[in-house]
């Protein structure tokens, strides 16, 4: 389980913090965005405002309470601006998933690759040994962070994606020991 008592947690060009009322509505216009709808999965197929701040104030935050599931704001460290997100999932004993997604206006600035060191040293520090990763093929950006942040790539197989769809899709891993 996570320790989410540790959040959050920032560095010089990104913060990794719960989220809050006032992230529902660029939460759910980031995920209109074009790139976000192709590549991040999202379970629903549409948000709003309103449906964010309702999984803000259930789903997530019971997710949080529990430690086994942790959908997290990606903000600058000074102006606290949601600039995208970054979830822990399928999390057991020695592992979790994780997976992240920028709002366009947070794109370009070294924030995908930020948030996931944070996330690393939240599952390290909650006692994990091991983050997953899965991207799809042709998400080149994702993959170039991924490799960048020290995942290993691994095999191309057909999933099921947190949406529902099947998909091909590329593997990482990064041992955190």
């Amino acid at each position: 389980m996570l320790n989410t008592r540790l959040l959050p947690l920032r560095n010089d060009r990104a913060q990794l913090r719960a989220m809050i009322g006032d992230d529902a509505a660029a939460y759910a216009a980031g995920t209109a965005d074009p790139l976000v709808r192709r590549y991040a999965h999202l379970p629903e197929p549409a948000y709003t405002e309103a449906s964010v701040a309702a999984l803000i104030d259930g789903e997530i935050r019971h997710g949080l309470e529990r430690g086994d599931l942790a959908v997290l704001t990606i903000a600058g460290p000074e102006t606290d601006r949601f600039a995208g997100s970054l979830v822990l999932f399928d999390i057991a004993d020695e592992e979790a998933e994780v997976g992240f997604w920028l709002h366009p206006h947070g794109r370009g600035k070294g924030l995908a690759a930020d948030a996931l060191e944070l996330a690393a040293e939240l599952a390290r520090r909650s006692g994990l040994l091991r983050l997953t990763a899965r991207t799809l093929p042709e998400n080149e950006a994702s993959q170039r962070v991924l490799e960048r942040c020290g995942y290993i790539r691994g095999d191309r197989t057909r999933t099921v994606t947190p949406s529902g769809a099947e998909a091909l899709a590329v593997h990482y891993s990064r041992d955190l020991g």
